[in-house]
């Protein structure tokens, strides 16, 4: 199945909404969505039924979703209700396509909320300020490749176990980029693997990580750490108990933000044996295995 999206009429829809609104409920075959370019000003939700549905940009730049609510608004939207684009639907795929949050620095404002298990983002941006990216629910995998997030505060959040292959991942402002929730029942949270670290000119401390959550997981694997991330790495969010509790670590990063020696020490630098495990397919094992399909 395949619906064509276009703001000029020449598609089979104006919005992404009624395209995933025309696809069958819990679909077992792959239904994709082509979007043209231009500027789409929708709060778009991927309901849970609809499964398999794949969001397939023109270009990664020219198709952008966008909307402007946020933590606090006239509307009384929180952080969970102020998305962009909402991702309920199991094995979800979106490529070339720009997720944003217009709102600004007003506070929690979230571009892509997702909590379909088994998701994928491949060549895409995500824009906002204040937690750009909501990784929503526990038991939601979620593979992000070759996809640009920038923000300002705990950017990259939530509970659920991701892994960022390749990503640019650009701080806005002197603060934290992770913001794990992961729970004590899983063995992975947040992996960031061959990641470029960057950063506006007023950006030059910024922290990796704390933990929203005591037993926050997070670790940076091969990743190029620019200069403005603070020799300490970490922050324990005011609660020195945490330190006992989240998972913090590196290994082999490069660039002037990787040192190892004024690291706080209650993070860890992983040993070749312990990096080795953190591939994709054990990341991703569980009751029922899922292994993404990576270029």
């Amino acid at each position: 199945m395949r619906l064509t999206v276009a703001p000029d009429g020449l598609g089979d829809y104006r919005t992404i909404q009624e395209a995933v609104m025309a696809v069958r409920d819990f679909m077992q075959v792959r239904a994709t969505i082509f979007i043209k370019n231009g500027t789409y000003r929708e709060k778009l939700v991927i309901p849970a039924q609809k499964t398999n549905i794949t969001l397939l940009g023109e270009s990664r730049d020219g198709v952008i979703i966008t909307y402007g609510d946020y933590s606090g608004d006239a509307a009384g939207h929180t952080t969970y209700t102020s998305h962009t684009v909402r991702v309920q639907g199991n094995d979800f795929w979106a490529e070339n396509i720009t997720f944003e949050n217009s709102a600004g620095p007003v506070g929690q404002a979230v571009a892509l909320h997702v909590e379909g298990d088994r998701a994928v983002f491949r060549h895409c941006r995500m824009l906002g300020h204040q937690d750009t990216l909501f990784l929503a629910i526990e038991n939601s995998r979620q593979y992000y490749q070759d996809c640009y997030i920038e923000g300002t505060t705990d950017f990259i959040f939530g509970a659920s176990t991701a892994v960022f292959d390749r990503c640019v991942i650009h701080s806005k402002s002197n603060s934290y980029i992770t913001a794990a929730s992961t729970t004590p029942r899983q063995a992975y949270g947040l992996v960031f693997r061959h990641c470029r670290l960057t950063a506006a000119p007023e950006a030059q401390k910024v922290y990796l990580g704390r933990p929203w959550r005591p037993h926050a997981r997070t670790v940076f694997l091969h990743s190029e750490l620019g200069a403005h991330i603070t020799a300490a790495g970490w922050d324990n969010w005011r609660d020195p108990k945490n330190e006992q509790t989240a998972f913090y670590a590196e290994y082999q990063s490069t660039g002037p933000g990787s040192a190892a020696a004024g690291r706080v020490p209650w993070a860890r630098q992983l040993r070749a044996r312990e990096a080795r495990r953190y591939t994709l397919a054990r990341i991703f094992a569980g009751p029922a295995p899922w292994l993404p399909t990576p270029d």
